[in-house]
């Protein structure tokens, strides 16, 4: 294809509503452009690499599935069936129709593969069964950031296992756990696989594929010692041991003004870590404390779980008040009755610590759970960079990341409810095991560019680069370079490149900056040596130039890709063998 004749609009200044490196990279390159909050257009240039990435999507998915296409406006029957019309709130897209039915526009589809599986597969025989589908999904987001990496309208290839029992399941999960690799690392990123929270989707066990990136919302806990890698949401850790003291009882003290651990840590000449922090959640109608020691931080996820589909969110002001008798900072366990008390793990076996007394401005020293008040105790905290390593006790470091993909065990979650059965080799009702796995195409694109960006520009690996040659003639008016040129460009055409010249009537460095800036990972230059039968070769991701002769060039650029994609891979199994081995 010939530049000129494109639509490619670079922008030279980064716009100001840009916040993270891709967004700002993807409309500068003249990727994409804003519709309205969270949707966007998808320009030539962002078009043709997510047709590439789906490419190399559905290659790989062919190899263990088969492809589907189902409709992405749903009933809301199905949702209801499975808890999830309700469980979504407002991140779910709901409209009427004019019989004043309801519809939602799908998030995923579990509910419609479920569906399609109970009327369709009756049988043993006809397990296991692997579907998938590549199409639109729609969240709404309550702050859509950040470009592709969260928005309201994206692109996803989710897929769904049905298998008569566990090691069926256990086997399609493995199945596509090795696609994933495959998949990513076709893609050229560099990628761990972590423990992950399995949310909304239910099961028995999920892991996430992640780029680590500090503009990622999530956050990743790792061990470099041993491997171990897990979601925050997921991630469980050691502590070092406290040293306590025997004490008395417990004892009410005056604390005015001190609402906060630091405050109460300075206004007691103590460590958090001898300070309980007391929590206040409303889950359904039933208020309940959470316990964690001072200096930890509750994971929400982790005690969402305890409570199953049951709502969970903390409790307001007012509700605090008339279920302990004292505002926020001056609330704790002690005497409290007919309220479930649940405590983090670090409190286990604690005494001489000090809480709240359900009096405003007062604390008690000397609490030691278990004789003061009774608890349940869980794992409820988040762990914190320099937590031990459940594992190996070596410390563990916290990252932050974006999700690129995430497979689960879901079990028998949908199949129960949605009643998806076959009769096994007996001759009984067996209800289906099942899986989901799902992959973001715009989020692979975002999150190669966090990766892979420099000052000038994007720096794309060649398999989902728009183009992967780029031919630039320095004087697109001289016809000796012009002949030369379009010379390279149909040999590199015909040898199976994708090739883009850029024939415009540009400044040299207008077309350098430009190439540099849309991310072609490799540039063949004509210019004045071209009269000794020579031009320039860069390759964009290392800055690397070599001159090379005319009759040599695609032999040349056949050595840089293979060079390229080979480094890519290594960088890629170097950080995901840090998830596999958790």
């Amino acid at each position: 294809m010939r530049w000129s004749q494109l639509f490619i609009p670079t922008l030279r200044e980064t716009p100001s509503d840009a916040e993270v490196p891709s967004h700002q990279l993807l409309l500068r390159a003249g990727y994409i452009r804003p519709l309205a909050s969270g949707i966007y257009s998808y320009l030539f240039l962002g078009q043709r690499s997510l047709l590439k990435i789906t490419a190399i999507v559905r290659e790989e998915m062919d190899r263990i599935a088969q492809e589907f296409y189902l409709p992405a406006l749903h009933p809301d029957t199905l949702w209801r069936e499975s808890g999830r019309w309700d469980a979504m709130g407002e991140t779910m897209f709901r409209l009427q129709d004019r019989g004043k039915r309801w519809l939602c526009l799908g998030m995923t589809h579990e509910e419609i593969m479920t569906d399609l599986a109970r009327h369709e597969v009756r049988s043993y025989q006809q397990l296991p069964q692997i579907w998938y589908q590549i199409q639109n999904k729609f969240r709404d987001e309550p702050r859509p950031k950040g470009g592709l990496l969260r928005t309201r309208q994206f692109t996803m290839k989710d897929s769904y296992s049905f298998d008569l029992d566990e090691e069926g399941l256990r086997q399609s999960y493995q199945k596509h756990y090795e696609t994933y690799c495959r998949i990513f690392e076709r893609c050229g990123i560099e990628y761990v696989t972590v423990e992950a929270h399995s949310g909304s989707m239910g099961g028995s066990r999920s892991h996430e594929f992640m780029v680590l990136s500090e503009t990622g919302e999530d956050r990743v806990v790792r061990c470099a010692a041993c491997g171990y890698a897990a979601n925050m949401e997921k991630a469980v850790s050691k502590l070092a041991p406290v040293q306590d003291v025997e004490a008395g009882p417990p004892e009410k003290f005056a604390t005015p003004g001190q609402r906060t651990i630091e405050d109460l840590a300075a206004f007691t000449e103590l460590p958090p870590t001898r300070l309980l922090k007391t929590l206040v959640y409303q889950a359904g109608e039933d208020t309940v404390l959470v316990l964690l020691r001072g200096d930890h931080q509750v994971n929400e996820s982790k005690l969402a779980d305890l409570f199953g589909e049951l709502a969970l969110r903390p409790a307001h002001p007012e509700e605090i008040q008339q279920a302990l008798g004292a505002s926020a900072g001056s609330l704790g366990p002690v005497a409290v009755q007919g309220r479930r008390i649940l405590a983090d793990q670090a409190l286990e076996g604690r005494r001489d610590l000090v809480c709240g007394a359900n009096e405003d401005d007062f604390h008690l020293r000397h609490v030691t759970p278990g004789r003061d008040f009774s608890a349940e105790f869980h794992d409820l905290r988040a762990v914190q960079s320099g937590d031990l390593c459940p594992q190996c006790s070596s410390p563990m470091e916290v990252r932050g990341a974006i999700e690129m993909g995430h497979v689960f065990q879901l079990g028998k979650r949908y199949s129960e409810k949605m009643g998806a059965s076959v009769l096994n080799r007996d001759g009984k009702e067996t209800t289906l095991w099942m899986g989901s796995y799902g992959i973001g195409m715009e989020r692979i694109l975002a999150g190669v560019i966090e990766q892979r960006h420099d000052r000038d520009g994007i720096v794309l690996p060649p398999a989902i680069a728009p183009f992967s040659l780029v031919v630039v003639p320095v004087n697109s008016g001289d016809a000796g370079q012009m002949s030369v040129a379009e010379q390279i460009y149909q040999q590199a055409k015909g040898d199976g490149f994708d090739v883009l010249l850029d024939d415009r009537k540009e400044r040299p460095g207008v077309k350098f900056k430009d190439a540099d800036l849309i991310g072609i990972p490799f540039r063949v230059t004509v210019g004045r040596k071209v009269t000794s039968g020579l031009v320039e070769l860069a390759v964009r991701s290392t800055k690397e130039t070599s001159d090379v002769k005319i009759t040599e060039v695609n032999e040349f650029l056949r050595a840089a890709w293979s060079k390229n994609s080979a480094a890519a891979a290594r960088r890629s199994k170097n950080e995901q063998a840090i998830g596999k081995r958790s």
